[in-house]
């Protein structure tokens, strides 16, 4: 199956992907087809696709030139690939009649079984069995598919739907012909193409539910957008016909009516990208669903060791070593995982560089992490082979002997502790070892930076196996900690000011964070001006460049910016002068500032005493106050809802773990919140 590039463009935003023109010989029309087609720039093997199914008269660039900006912007955010079949075939040789409704530009969707049109008119073939096995085998794109359309199209997207709907995931439209058989256009379309109107009740979506009892489980809602003044409402698209059958068939149809508007290309635009969000969000939750059900055979390794690639931190300042290693069994109350992808973080870096005063080489690194669990050692019981895990170096055994863990206070359970900070495992030895046989330190209970890992049963933040891993890990440090301390440390109220200095992932974090608390002034502070764009996408209301103020920044603060400070800071650098900065522009009486950056070894914070005298209160977190086990797998309950948007959050992928030095040159470059490496 060959195809040819007519064209290819870069389009939508700054960050959007390519819109192509594709032709190719059909075997189901018997002549050379166009389809327009959008991929996203991180598009593969299982992206899904919306069809996108034009109008009476329309070819492939209708749609693209006339909505195609915003419908592929919002392709983009949501991950998809769009395509765009042409409307019937084309040709000299081709039928065809002098009329708008009928023969080339209005193949309406169906498979001719009349003469003179039953050799290429068949349309419902190409785009239902064709088109998909092309953009499987050309382009690699997923088998989950959506559809849409308009006017004609509609009818196609919605009789496609109703007739297959094991196929397509969702279903949408815009003015669609939803009555045909009832209407001139349909009825003269079926009379050339079917050779009868009752024929063409398979292809008409009031009749096809008509024919049911029970609504259709595929899907939990049909959205359809219909324009109040359009001249084409009454005598041709009936959209209260399908509403009326729907109802008595319990199907749920939401039809919205839109003032002013009317049959055009104008109407389209002004809709499209809550259909494309439509389509996203339920091809996105099936694509959970489908990755969560790949299953792995760990059935040979269970029990043995197991040798792997992993990067080896041998000496600080020095580059990581990909190595091949031995990863022993997991004993009493340890689990060992296969780690699918690593987010780098800037205590990884912080090690490596030798700042760490618990830091001891050589060590695997890595504490970001989603992991499938391999095996488990005896007493594990909280989870088990298969189950999708994120680990936490910060635990929670949960006992209820632990006065921590009891405590809604705080989350830092001691139990492992001493073990954790000496990189080993909770009975003193370790899980790793050299190609020589030589021992490797473990990091932070979690050391992700290798294929597989030995973590306590306690580290382990068990979710659900529909949120993806490369995006699970971000979960596991930065960005928890960073919203954690704004919901759970300080506890932003509504109507708050908040500073937030350091505008890496973690700043970020507690920017979102307080945006979703409902804090009304959120002032984000950095040396680095380029990052007050994202600040200000995620709800920061004020940016500051230190170095472009007069005066130190918590006098332009408190003082300038606001009266008397703000009632909450953030340090998300770990620079002591900074946290010192944070604190003394915190509101006189009451401010509170919070320390979420880590200092280096040795150093102290300090100021006058007068500043905590005078209300202010300096206090510090660590993973954000979550406790691990139990508010983990809610955060990420979180964002697949919606709630919680992380993303934004991953500005770089590499692929394998040998590539964690080029993650961790990227991090370095300065433009980077997360890299993840897909393992």
């Amino acid at each position: 199956m060959s195809h040819t590039i007519l064209s290819k463009n870069r389009v939508g935003s700054a960050g959007g992907g390519y819109y192509h023109r594709v032709k190719h010989a059909s075997s189901s029309t018997g002549t050379d087809m166009t389809f327009g087609l959008y991929l996203p720039l991180d598009s593969g093997k299982d992206t899904p696709v919306l069809y996108w199914l034009s109008g009476l008269t329309c070819s492939e660039e209708n749609f693209s030139t006339k909505a195609g900006c915003r419908a592929f912007d919002a392709a983009e955010r949501e991950g998809i690939a769009m395509v765009l079949p042409d409307t019937s075939p084309r040709g000299e040789d081709i039928p065809n009649v002098d009329s708008y409704d009928l023969g080339q530009g209005a193949g309406f969707y169906v498979n001719a079984t009349e003469e003179p049109y039953k050799k290429n008119y068949q349309m419902y073939k190409y785009v239902t069995e064709e088109l998909p096995t092309l953009l499987a085998t050309e382009f690699q794109l997923g088998s989950l598919k959506s559809v849409s359309g308009h006017s004609m199209g509609g009818h196609g997207a919605l009789t496609l739907a109703l007739k297959d709907p094991a196929a397509w995931v969702s279903v949408s439209a815009f003015s669609p012909i939803c009555n045909p058989t009832k209407c001139p256009w349909g009825e003269k379309a079926f009379e050339a193409y079917l050779g009868s109107v009752e024929a063409g009740k398979s292809h008409d979506a009031t009749a096809l539910l008509e024919t049911r009892s029970t609504p259709l489980v595929e899907f939990d809602d049909i959205l359809i957008d219909q324009g109040d003044d359009d001249q084409f409402l009454t005598e041709q698209l009936k959209p209260e016909a399908l509403q009326e059958a729907a109802k008595k068939c319990g199907q749920k149809v939401t039809v919205n009516m839109r003032h002013g508007f009317d049959h055009s290309y104008h109407f389209i635009a002004a809709f499209i990208e809550d259909h494309v969000a439509f389509h996203g969000k339920r091809l996105r939750k099936k694509q959970q669903v489908a990755r969560s059900e790949v299953s792995h055979d760990f059935s040979s390794t269970q029990g043995k060791s197991i040798q792997c690639k992993a990067m080896v931190a041998r000496a600080p300042k020095e580059p990581l070593v990909e190595e091949i290693i031995t990863v022993d069994p997991p004993k009493a109350g340890e689990v060992r995982v296969k780690v699918m992808a690593n987010a780098l973080c800037h205590t990884d870096v912080y090690t490596l560089d030798g700042q760490d005063p618990e830091g001891l080489f050589p060590c695997i690194l890595g504490h970001e992490a989603g992991c499938i669990v391999e095996s488990v050692g005896e007493g594990v019981s909280s989870v088990s082979v298969g189950d999708h895990v994120i680990p936490c170096y910060t635990p929670q055994c949960c006992e209820f002997s632990c006065i921590f863990c009891q405590s809604p206070k705080t989350n830092l359970c001691p139990k492992i502790r001493g073990t954790q900070g000496s990189g080993v495992m909770p009975d003193g030895t370790k899980r790793f070892h050299d190609k020589d046989g030589n021992d490797i330190y473990h990091f932070m209970g979690c050391s992700t930076m290798s294929e597989y890992t030995v973590l306590a049963e306690i580290s382990c933040a068990k979710i659900t196996k529909e949120m993806p891993l490369e995006k699970a890990c971000l979960f596991g440090c930065g960005i928890s900690t960073g919203l954690g301390a704004v919901w759970n440390t300080c506890k932003v109220e509504v109507n708050s000011s908040v500073a937030v200095f350091g505008l890496g992932a973690v700043g970020l974090a507690v920017v979102q964070g307080a945006k979703m608390a409902g804090a009304s002034t959120i002032i984000a502070v950095d040396i680095n001006s380029s990052k007050f764009g994202m600040a200000m996408d995620l709800g920061a209301t004020d940016c500051v460049n230190p170095n472009e103020v007069k005066g130190n920044i918590q006098s332009h603060i408190a003082g300038v910016m606001t009266k008397w400070g703000v009632d909450y800071s953030f340090d998300c650098t770990g620079n002591t002068n900074v946290m010192r900065a944070a604190l003394e522009c915190s509101h006189r009486g009451w401010g509170t500032s919070c320390i979420i950056g880590v200092a280096a070894s040795g150093h102290e914070i300090s100021t006058r005493p007068f500043q905590l005298v005078t209300g202010r209160v300096w206090k510090g977190t660590a993973f954000g106050g979550f406790k691990s086990r139990k508010d983990v797998p809610n955060l990420v309950q979180k964002h697949l809802d919606g709630l919680l948007p992380i993303d934004h959050f991953i500005t770089h992928v590499f692929q394998g773990v040998g590539d964690t030095n080029k993650a961790i040159d990227a991090l370095h470059a300065g433009d980077c919140l997360r890299a993840v490496v897909r393992y």
